[in-house]
C-alpha cells in the first residue's frame, strides 16, 4: 500500500468518525496531519503547521464575528423587515431576490465567501419570516454565489479564463460565465423545491403526532415570536433553525399580518454602512474579506462595546476547528505530494474524454474539503492539455471542471458551507452539518457525470 493511499485513508477515517460521533473531525484531522506528516512523510512539525489555512481562519472568524454583531444589534431584523415589506405577499420572490443579489455580488467581483457572508444573514432571517426552510434558503444563496463566480472579474472566473487561454480559447470567457450561471440557477430551483417538500412532509408528520397525542400544534408564522426551536428569535434568528420545520409551515404570506415595524436606530444604520463598506473593501479595493470583516467588527465594537461579549460567545468555534483542521490535513497531503500523484495519474490516462471525467470528480472531491480557488489552481496544469484535444471543446472541458469544483462549496468543510453552518445554533450544528454533507455528497456523485456528458460529450461548449 502506497504512502499516499494510507494518507487518504486516514483522512477518510477521521471524516467518518467525526460524521457519526460527537468527536470533532477537524480536531482529529489536525492531530492526524502531524502524525502522518512527521512519521510517514518525513515532514517537520514546522512544515505541517505551515499548512494551517490562516487566510480561511481569518475569513471564518472575521465574517462570523461581524455578522454575530449584526444579529445581536438587530440590524438583521431591520433588513428582513424592509425586504418583507418589499416582497409583500409574494413569498416566491424571497428566494429569487436572494439568489439574484448573491449572484450580482459575485458577478461584480466579490469572492464567493464575501457574497455569502453579506447575503446569508439577511436571507436566512427573511426566509424564517416566510416559513421557508433555513437549509433551502442557504442552498439557494450558495448557488447564487456560484452562479456569478465565473464572471471574468471574479477570482474563480480569472482561474477559469487562464485555463481557457492556455487551451487557446480565450474568447470563451462569456460562455463559461453564462453556462455556470444557468446551471446553478437550475440547481437552485431544484434544491429549493426538494428541501421545501421534505420540510413540509416533516411538518405534516409532526402535526399528526401532535393530533394523536391530543396536543395543540403551535402556530408559527415565521415572525419574531416563533419558537426558539425553529430558530427565529426576536433579536435576529438569522438561520438558526436548520432542519426543524415550523409547526405550521403551510402558513403563507397571505395569512400573515402586516410585519411589525423595526426601528432604524443610529447603531443599525452604522452597521449597514459597515456592511456596505465590506462590499467596497472586498470588491473595489481587493481587501481580504476576513481582514475587512475584522476591521469593521472592531469599529462596531468600539461604538457599542456591549455587543462584544455575546458576539464572541456566539461564534461557532467548533465549526471553525472542524473546517480549518480538515483543510490543514489536505494541505499536508499536497505538501507530501499525494495530490500531485493523483494529477499525474489522470494525465497519464491517454483518453482525453475519460481524463476530463476523472478530473471533474477529482476537483469535486478535493474542493469539498479544501479551497475551490486552490483546487482550480492545482488542477489547471492537468486540464489545459485535456482541453487542447481537437476532439473536445476547450470551453466545454473547462466548464465541466468549473462547475464540478464549485458546486460542492456547500460542503461544511468549505468556506461557503462553513459560513452557512455558522448560522445554526449549537444544538442544531450537527444536524446542519449532516444535511450539508449529504447534499455535497449528492453533488459529488451526480454533477461531475452530468456536466461531463453535457459539456464534454455533447460538446455544448
Amino acid at each position: 500500500m502506497s504512502l499516499s493511499l494510507i494518507a487518504f485513508l486516514v483522512l477518510v477515517a477521521a471524516f467518518a468518525v467525526g460524521s457519526f460521533t460527537k468527536i470533532n473531525a477537524g480536531l482529529l484531522a489536525t492531530v492526524a496531519a502531524f502524525g502522518v506528516g512527521t512519521l510517514l512523510a518525513g515532514m517537520s512539525v514546522k512544515d505541517v503547521i505551515g499548512q494551517f489555512p490562516a487566510g480561511l481562519f481569518f475569513i471564518l472568524v472575521g465574517a462570523t464575528l461581524l455578522f454575530a454583531i449584526v444579529r445581536i444589534n438587530g440590524t438583521i431584523d431591520l433588513l428582513a423587515y424592509w425586504a418583507e415589506r418589499l416582497a409583500g405577499d409574494r413569498k416566491i420572490l424571497v428566494p429569487i431576490l436572494m439568489f439574484l443579489l448573491t449572484a450580482a455580488l459575485a458577478s461584480a467581483g466579490a469572492f464567493t465567501p464575501a457574497a455569502i457572508a453579506i447575503v446569508a444573514p439577511v436571507g436566512l432571517a427573511l426566509g424564517m419570516r416566510f416559513g421557508i426552510s433555513t437549509l433551502a434558503m442557504g442552498l439557494v444563496i450558495v448557488q447564487g454565489a456560484n452562479a456569478g463566480a465565473f464572471s471574468p472579474v471574479n477570482p474563480f472566473g480569472v482561474l477559469g479564463n487562464k485555463m481557457l487561454d492556455g487551451a487557446g480559447a480565450g474568447d470563451g470567457s462569456f460562455k463559461l460565465y453564462a453556462y455556470c450561471f444557468v446551471f446553478n440557477a437550475i440547481l437552485a430551483v431544484i434544491a429549493y423545491v426538494l428541501v421545501q417538500a421534505i420540510m413540509k412532509r416533516r411538518a405534516a408528520k409532526a402535526d399528526a403526532r401532535h393530533a394523536d397525542g391530543g396536543d395543540t400544534a403551535v402556530k408559527n408564522d415565521g415572525g419574531a415570536d416563533a419558537p426558539e426551536a425553529n430558530g427565529a428569535s426576536g433579536s435576529g434568528g438569522a438561520g438558526t433553525g436548520v432542519l426543524t420545520a415550523p409547526a405550521q409551515t403551510t402558513v403563507t404570506a397571505r395569512t400573515r399580518t402586516t410585519p411589525e415595524k423595526v426601528a432604524a436606530t443610529p447603531m443599525r444604520i452604522l452597521t449597514l454602512v459597515g456592511i456596505a463598506s465590506l462590499l467596497v473593501l472586498t470588491t473595489v479595493l481587493g481587501l481580504d474579506v476576513g481582514v475587512a470583516s475584522l476591521v469593521i467588527a472592531a469599529v462596531l465594537i468600539v461604538l457599542d462595546s456591549n455587543v462584544q461579549k455575546p458576539a464572541v460567545e456566539s461564534m461557532p468555534w467548533s465549526a471553525i476547528i472542524l473546517v480549518t483542521g480538515i483543510v490543514t490535513y489536505v494541505g499536508m497531503l499536497e505538501k507530501m505530494g499525494a495530490l500531485k500523484e493523483l494529477q499525474e495519474g489522470i494525465a497519464g490516462l491517454g483518453n482525453s474524454s475519460l481524463a476530463a471525467l476523472i478530473a471533474s470528480y477529482v476537483v469535486a472531491i478535493v474542493s469539498a474539503f479544501a479551497s475551490t480557488t486552490g483546487t482550480l489552481g492545482v488542477i489547471s496544469p492537468v486540464v489545459v492539455p485535456i482541453a487542447m484535444d481537437p476532439l473536445l471543446t476547450p470551453v466545454g472541458v473547462v466548464t465541466a471542471i468549473a462547475i464540478s469544483s464549485s458546486v460542492v462549496d456547500v460542503s461544511p468543510m468549505s468556506t461557503s458551507g462553513a459560513l452557512l453552518m455558522a448560522s445554526a445554533q449549537p444544538k442544531d450544528e450537527r444536524m446542519f452539518f449532516r444535511a450539508l454533507l449529504l447534499w455535497a455528497i449528492a453533488m459529488i456523485g451526480v454533477v461531475p457525470l452530468l456536466v461531463w456528458f453535457l459539456f464534454v460529450q455533447l460538446g455544448l461548449g
